[in-house]
C-alpha cells in the first residue's frame, strides 16, 4: 500500500515568511510553486518583450491612447488573494491599479514565457487566477516550439512565429514573434 505526501497549503502571510531562495516562488490557491532561476535565454527574451512593450505603451499614452493600461514591468509581484501571489515575466498594469506592498489584483496583461520547468497544471491554474482577479489578457509564449497562445476572456488565439501578437488594448501594436525569438 502506497503513501501520498501532500504539501500543506499556505496563506499569503506564511508564504511571505518563507526564506529567500534562488528562482521564482509563487502561491497558487495556497500551493507553493517553486521554479529554478531563469536561464539567460529566458531572461533576454523577457527583457526584449519588456522594452518593446514599455516603448509601445509610452507612445500610446503620449497620443492619448491605451488609457486602460498603466505601466509595464518585468517580474512584478501581484497579490491576488489571501492565498495567491504571482510574478509574471512581463506585465502591464491597469491604469490606476492599486499598489501597496505589492500590486493588488491581476495585471491588465500578464506575459508568461514558458520554460521546460513550467508545469501545464500550474500555468492553467495561474491563467485562471489572472482572469478571476481582473486580467484582460494572458500571453503564454513558448520559445521552444516557437508559438504563443493569447488568452482573452473570449477565445484563445494561437500565433506562430510567422505571425504577430496584437491586442485591442494597445491599438496599432504588433509584437513579431519571429523578431523576439530570433535572437
Amino acid at each position: 500500500m502506497g503513501t501520498t505526501t501532500e504539501t500543506p497549503l499556505l496563506t499569503f502571510e506564511e508564504f511571505e515568511r518563507l526564506p529567500d531562495q534562488p528562482g521564482k516562488c509563487e502561491l497558487l490557491e495556497g500551493e507553493l510553486v517553486q521554479l529554478p532561476p531563469a536561464e539567460s535565454k529566458h531572461t533576454r527574451l523577457s527583457c526584449r518583450i519588456y522594452k518593446i512593450l514599455d516603448a509601445a505603451v509610452a507612445e500610446a499614452h503620449a497620443q492619448g491612447a491605451a488609457t486602460e493600461l498603466g505601466e509595464v514591468f518585468p517580474e512584478m509581484g501581484y497579490k491576488l488573494a489571501r492565498n495567491a501571489y504571482v510574478v509574471p515575466d512581463v506585465s502591464i498594469t491597469h491604469s490606476g491599479q492599486t499598489e501597496e506592498k505589492y500590486m493588488a489584483g491581476a495585471p491588465a496583461i500578464a506575459i508568461e514565457i514558458v520554460s521546460p520547468s513550467n508545469r501545464t497544471k500550474h500555468l492553467d491554474k495561474k491563467t485562471a487566477l489572472y482572469f478571476k482577479f481582473g486580467a484582460r489578457e494572458v500571453w503564454r509564449i513558448y520559445p521552444g516550439t516557437r508559438y504563443a497562445i493569447i488568452h482573452s476572456g473570449c477565445a484563445d488565439q494561437i500565433r506562430t512565429e510567422r505571425e504577430a501578437i496584437v491586442t485591442p488594448l494597445l491599438p496599432g501594436f504588433a509584437l513579431s514573434l519571429k523578431e523576439i525569438l530570433a535572437k
